[in-house]
């Protein structure tokens, strides 16, 4: 008895698609963004990259849904349509599913058009195929002439308008020229200002393209919805908890006036919250599937990974829309970005703790420190609130970008002012609280389990991605 082959039970089951469209319009980028990955193929700046059919596979889960197969660009759709005219007229009673099948039985491998042959018998194989239109193109005859024969196949087609920011009347021809071949049920995919609703509004289109793939997509389609949700609320919580680790931290300074160890003292300070952020930095990279190399994004300013302008140099402030005439804020531009304090209050509200040292013990357990070093004389230095104010705008910045970057970004996105940023509201407070409890910089059990702490935390990431 002979038994099934497991991989081609599964390729009769999933939904085929195949990706095509002319040389360098994007069908590898949009998979690469489908993918949330820069790995599959290459993308490059120039005609002819892709090849060979390529697939990769989107699973909700532990199920597979769909293929997606990249195919090498329609170079020459003139020869093409000359060639497959040639053959109907050979042969007039065969259709025109039977022309396009019998051009790629007779395809060889030396074939001038050996490309177009893959990318028809992939188009052939396949249920639905994802048209890539570059909208930056006028609409010129190989790209009629491409419409044509692959409307030919008779399978369901959407045409995919890709690179549309900033080209809102070209992407309206487009849509003109598509009309005189019955195709309005388009889709703006921009592989790179990445919308989750774009792909979202992708699968729902081959639901009504393809009715016996209609549950399985919907699974695919709430899978996906709970995964970008969780990306996006991860990335909000390591920038709440970068606040937190940055507000929390405080080294002891001595009462003693030695410049030198002050100094000193500033500077494993400045490591801190430089290092803080760094690594807030990378993993918010690996969070949204980023290695250091792909991003470049002009004005947060961030290139290889590294933050290219220090959150203590002269002018950071104006960047952010900081008041600059502030005395905090001037101190932070000459890069102190320095508070003194004692448990996170003014220092007149501190020394007001030692009235009450002997209260009783549960006011001793709550500020003993407080209270031991107001006596002593002791006080400790915090990164200053407006320091905390731009580690949160630029992080907010970094993170709203990375949620709206496409896999296939490779140029420098160009982005609006960071001043354009927030802070959350009753923000003083918020950092207040944080300073009056140094032991929530490390995560625990105890901590995460604080209502006061789980009800800033929730406040930051609310704040983080709003809008």
């Amino acid at each position: 008895m002979m038994t099934q082959n497991p991989q081609r039970s599964q390729s009769t089951t999933m939904l085929n698609v195949a990706v095509v469209g002319h040389t360098n319009t994007g069908k590898t980028s949009l998979i690469r963004t489908m993918l949330r990955s820069t790995e599959f193929g290459v993308v490059e700046d120039a005609a002819g990259t892709t090849r060979h059919v390529e697939q990769a596979i989107i699973s909700a889960g532990d199920e597979a849904v769909l293929t997606l197969y990249d195919t090498p660009g329609l170079e020459d759709s003139r020869a093409l349509s000359a060639h497959i005219k040639k053959l109907s007229a050979k042969s007039k009673a065969l259709s025109a599913l039977q022309i396009l099948q019998q051009f790629v039985a007779q395809a060889t491998v030396n074939d001038a058009l050996e490309q177009e042959a893959k990318v028809i018998r992939q188009v052939l194989r396949s249920d639905i195929l994802l048209y890539i239109i570059d909208v930056r193109e006028p609409f010129l005859e190989k790209y009629r002439l491409e419409l044509e024969i692959l409307t030919q196949a008779g399978k369901p087609v959407i045409p995919v308008f890709n690179f549309i920011a900033g080209h809102d009347s070209a992407l309206a021809k487009w849509r003109e020229h598509l009309a005189v071949f019955h195709m309005h049920a388009t889709l703006e995919f921009d592989t790179v200002a990445f919308s989750f609703e774009a792909e979202k509004r992708l699968y729902q289109k081959m639901q009504t393209l393809v009715e016996m793939h209609y549950d399985r997509l919907q699974k695919l389609i709430d899978y996906r919805a709970k995964l970008w949700n969780q990306l996006c609320l991860s990335g909000a919580k390591r920038v709440a908890e970068l606040v937190v680790n940055v507000a929390c931290y405080r080294e002891s300074k001595g009462a003693e006036n030695n410049l030198l160890a002050h100094s000193l003292l500033e500077d494993r300070l400045h490591d801190f919250v430089r290092k803080a952020e760094q690594n807030c930095l990378h993993d918010l990279l690996a969070i949204f599937n980023f290695s250091e190399k792909d991003v470049a994004i002009q004005k947060i300013p961030v290139s290889n990974g590294q933050w290219q302008l220090d959150i203590f140099a002269p002018g950071i402030l104006k960047a952010y829309g900081l008041d600059v005439g502030s005395a905090a804020a001037k101190g932070a531009a000459a890069g102190a970005g320095i508070d003194l304090v004692v448990g996170g209050m003014s220092l007149g509200a501190a020394s007001a703790l030692g009235a009450i040292a002997g209260a009783g013990w549960s006011t001793f357990k709550r500020y003993g420190d407080e209270i031991k070093a107001t006596v002593r004389g002791t006080k400790w230095q915090c990164a200053d609130e407006t320091t905390l104010q731009i580690l949160y705008l630029r992080q907010k910045h970094l993170l709203k970008k990375l949620m709206h970057r496409g896999h296939a970004a490779q140029d420098t996105v160009h982005v609006d002012k960071a001043d354009s940023e927030k802070l959350p509201a009753s923000w003083s407070k918020l950092v207040s609280a944080l300073r009056q409890n140094p032991a929530w910089q490390e995560p625990s059990a105890a901590r995460n389990s604080n209502p006061q702490y789980q009800e800033i935390e929730a406040k930051l990431v609310e704040a983080l991605l709003e809008n």
